[in-house]
């Protein structure tokens, strides 16, 4: 592996200039050019990002992508309107640019009306933070995967590299965040709709956890290749591997924690909320701001705090409060975003090596879709078992089975029926790359089941 870049070297993402100071400068130019009242926020957005397709374990598709943004919000009296555009890194053109948007957003100004939750932090409090890049040279990476993959049909796509972000508002606050990290999707195919479906993702590449994947991927095709296993509609004890578990806080993510949806009585946690009702007290769910990928200040100027517990052994805590939900209804910011963008659920007492053994006899889910909820009001979820779902007996993965529907209340799944969460968790980042790649991950353990409702 190569020697980690230095911290400075994140910060330079437009063609070799350090975009710190740019940001810095060319807020000040902007700032500069301000009259009477008008308080601007800016918001810069950038990665420096190689990607890579992979069919058959071989190259099919590689590039990079270099691209900042910088988005002006002009605020004068109660009223505000933003602007975004694609820096070019030449200081005198980005500035020409920016006043242009500026003078434009000036002249609507007038013809707007008064918002009425406006809220934006005016207490300056200025923050750093650069993480150490310590992800290889996608190179190098995809030289690892193809050499260890070779005997498989593996196809999917790695992204990897620098993402920043920046704010700086008129009343004198600065702020700045840059990391790396990688994110490798993919699935290995076995022959028709038969695949499995891996990911790993984070900050440090390390060889051994690509071979034992797809150690587990090869063990997992000789199931598969066997006649499949028809189940009938019942209840069964399952196991939900990290990346169903994350199908499903994904689906509850939509309404679940935010501050808005739990006031206008939309929250597929009512119950937990308002009627006390409770999870399993193995359940705990925080969104981890310092342990996550996005920013630790908001768009508005808001900071962070290290940790919103959201559910705190299987009782309702908190919500995600969003700077215009919090002026609403008068609470603190807590969040820029009123879904989770990085949720950990803490380990259980489970351990990895013994999930089948502790399953015994039942269906071990690799991965699950479509879900939806068939009762918002009872969180009630549905969707399909997915990707070498497993029927296991007497601890031991036997058949794959057909693809069966699921409808379960997370009542049941993550309360009074949850045996186990396993102490591994896994960190999973969103694999979304549509405009810039997504800061959204969890880190999430697996879950043992009994009960489980599978329908047809």
């Amino acid at each position: 592996m190569p020697r980690p870049r230095a911290c400075s070297e994140m910060c330079r993402c437009l063609e070799g200039i350090d975009v710190h100071n740019y940001f810095n400068e060319l807020s000040g130019k902007l700032f500069s050019l301000l009259t009477g009242k008008e308080i601007l926020l800016l918001n810069l957005a950038g990665e420096e990002s190689d990607f890579v397709r992979l069919n058959q374990a071989r190259i099919r598709q590689a590039g990079s992508v270099k691209q900042q943004s910088l988005q002006l919000n002009l605020i004068c009296a109660n009223k505000q309107n933003s602007a975004c555009f694609q820096l070019s890194g030449d200081l005198q053109a980005d500035f020409a640019q920016a006043k242009y948007w500026l003078l434009q957003l000036r002249e609507q100004q007038p013809l707007l009306p008064e918002d009425p939750h406006l809220n934006i932090a005016t207490q300056p409090q200025n923050t750093t933070y650069v993480g150490e890049n310590r992800v290889p040279e996608a190179g190098q990476v995809i030289e690892d995967v193809i050499h260890t993959s070779a005997d498989l049909d593996l196809v999917g796509i790695w992204a990897s590299g620098v993402m920043i972000s920046g704010f700086s508002n008129s009343l004198g606050q600065f702020n700045w965040h840059s990391d790396a990290n990688f994110n490798f999707d993919w699935s290995v195919y076995l022959k028709d709709d038969k695949a499995v479906k891996q990911n790993y993702a984070g900050f440090e590449w390390r060889h051994d956890v690509l071979q034992q994947k797809l150690d587990f991927a090869k063990q997992t095709l000789e199931l598969l290749a066997r006649p499949v296993k028809k189940i009938e509609p019942g209840h069964y004890r399952v196991y939900l591997s990290p990346a169903a578990m994350h199908e499903i806080t994904g689906l509850l993510g939509w309404g679940g924690f935010g501050l808005k949806s739990h006031r206008t009585a939309q929250t597929p946690l009512l119950k937990m909320s308002r009627d006390g009702v409770t999870l399993n007290p193995k359940v705990t769910m925080l969104e981890n701001h310092h342990e996550g990928l996005t920013p630790r200040f908001t768009s508005t100027g808001f900071i962070k705090p290290d940790a919103v517990t959201l559910i705190e052994n299987g009782v309702y805590q908190a919500t995600l409060n969003a700077a215009r939900s919090a002026k609403e209804y008068g609470e603190e910011v807590n969040s820029h975003s009123e879904q989770p963008q990085s949720l950990h659920i803490n380990a259980g007492n489970l351990p990895q090596s013994d999930v089948l053994k502790t399953l015994d006899t039942g269906i071990y889910v690799s991965n699950l879709w479509y879900c939806n909820y068939s009762d918002r009001s009872h969180c009630r979820i549905t969707g399909m078992t997915r990707f070498a779902s497993l029927w296991v007996e007497n601890g031991q993965p036997v058949a794959p089975i057909s693809v069966m529907r699921f409808d379960e209340t997370l009542y049941h799944m993550l309360g009074d029926n949850l045996i186990d969460l396993t102490q591994e968790r896994e960190h999973i980042l969103d694999a979304s790359t549509y405009v810039a790649r997504s800061e959204a991950s969890a880190l999430l353990p697996g879950a043992l089941v009994d009960q489980f409702r599978l329908t047809l």
